[in-house]
């Protein structure tokens, strides 16, 4: 699901605040549906992951991770067709690995979903085989939006 460049990943534009958090907005399609009007489970999960891992890609330099573990709380249910606020913030760091938390919140400030998340650091040598950048492995500064 990851990057701007997959033609079949859910394309979230995700912003830094400074604040070791990032957000992205997000309106999810039909073709997303699990029951009619309704986000997918797997989908909302796919949302949680991504924004718990950019928490840690804000940072300078970013850190790319893989999610080890995550424990998603579905609170009510997600709707297709409305805006959604993704959070994600970088939590305890040790070593290779990292936490962050996850939140899908709708138009309202209503918390919808949530995910606590362990990471661990992907390996410098897979990194050195990809070009993040044409992948579009990118959080933006918060402001930032000339590459919309």
């Amino acid at each position: 699901m990851c990057g701007l460049a997959n033609p079949f990943g859910l394309h979230l534009r995700f912003y830094e605040n400074g604040r070791g958090e990032v957000t992205a907005e997000f309106i999810a399609p039909d073709h997303y549906q699990g029951y009619p009007g309704v986000v997918h489970g797997g989908i909302v999960a796919a949302m949680l992951d991504e924004v718990a891992g950019r928490a840690h890609m804000g940072g300078n330099p970013p850190r790319f991770m893989y999610t080890a573990r995550m424990e998603v709380r579905y609170r009510q249910n997600v709707p297709v067709g409305q805006l959604l606020r993704l959070v994600g913030k970088v939590g305890r760091s040790r070593g290779r690995t990292a936490s962050s938390t996850a939140s899908i919140y709708n138009a309202n400030g209503e918390l919808l979903a949530e995910a606590d998340v362990l990471l661990v650091d992907v390996p410098d040598s897979t990194l050195a085989s990809v070009d993040l950048e044409a992948l579009g492995w990118k959080v933006y500064p918060e402001g930032d939006e000339k590459d919309q």
